[in-house]
């Protein structure tokens, strides 16, 4: 099992996902997040749109869906008439919350299991994660922000992270850097011990996946 203490942002992007100065000379090339088909929440993604929201070809790095700031921030375009129809997508489920987070986070991540999902180990005292007093230990990562770079444009999006490998996650955490604009890196957890619907969390995270293009996950 791999576990590491998030503190540094070394580790770079390959084939199309924003490069970062890879200061450790020992480190495996690692895995694009890449794209296969998934199941989709019907409501969400078959029904509720608003244009722009999936960006491809020459719109993609353009547009108010450029740059995830928070769950919030990303669903304010959506018109009072869908926040009646799909009340559920509007708030996190039961269970999960996100946070902001400046780096380094001071959290120790290990594998849920053998390269797929990372859960909170520890956290370093009086680092931000422990000074945040928001994450727990055992809370699992199931979104990350991260940049992804096509040509010379560029998107932040939140990517599910449930099933990522360990080091696909550190990297995605690592392309939040001030050369993208990034201040901060967004991550959403869920607690295994309050969630009480986990077809309602893998709903919210199909959200997050384009319709007509795929799920983000390790090659």
């Amino acid at each position: 099992m791999k576990s590491a203490l998030v503190l540094l942002s070394c580790l770079g992007f390959s084939n199309g996902f924003a490069p970062i100065a890879n200061t450790n000379t020992n480190t495996n090339t690692h895995q694009m997040i890449t794209s296969t088909t998934s199941s989709r929440t019907p409501t969400a993604l078959n029904q509720l749109k608003v244009s722009g929201m999936w960006t491809n070809g020459n719109s993609f790095g353009k547009g108010q869906f450029k740059f995830y700031k928070s769950q919030s921030s990303w669903m304010s375009p959506f018109p009072d008439e869908d926040r009646a129809l799909y009340p559920e997508l509007f708030s996190l489920p039961k269970g999960v919350y996100e946070v902001s987070m400046l780096k380094p986070l001071g959290i120790v991540f290990e594998e849920v299991e053998i390269g797929r999902g990372v859960f909170v180990l520890d956290l370093v005292e009086g680092g931000n994660a422990d000074r945040m007093g928001a994450i727990q230990i055992d809370d699992i990562l199931i979104g990350v922000t991260a940049i992804k770079v096509v040509g010379a444009k560029w998107e932040r999006r939140m990517i599910p992270a449930k099933d990522l490998s360990f080091d696909t996650i550190v990297d995605a955490i690592g392309s939040n850097s001030p050369q993208w604009g990034c201040d901060d890196v967004v991550l959403q957890f869920m607690r295994p011990s309050e969630v009480e619907d986990m077809k309602k969390v893998d709903e919210h995270l199909a959200f997050y996946n384009p319709p007509g293009d795929s799920s983000w996950r390790t090659a």
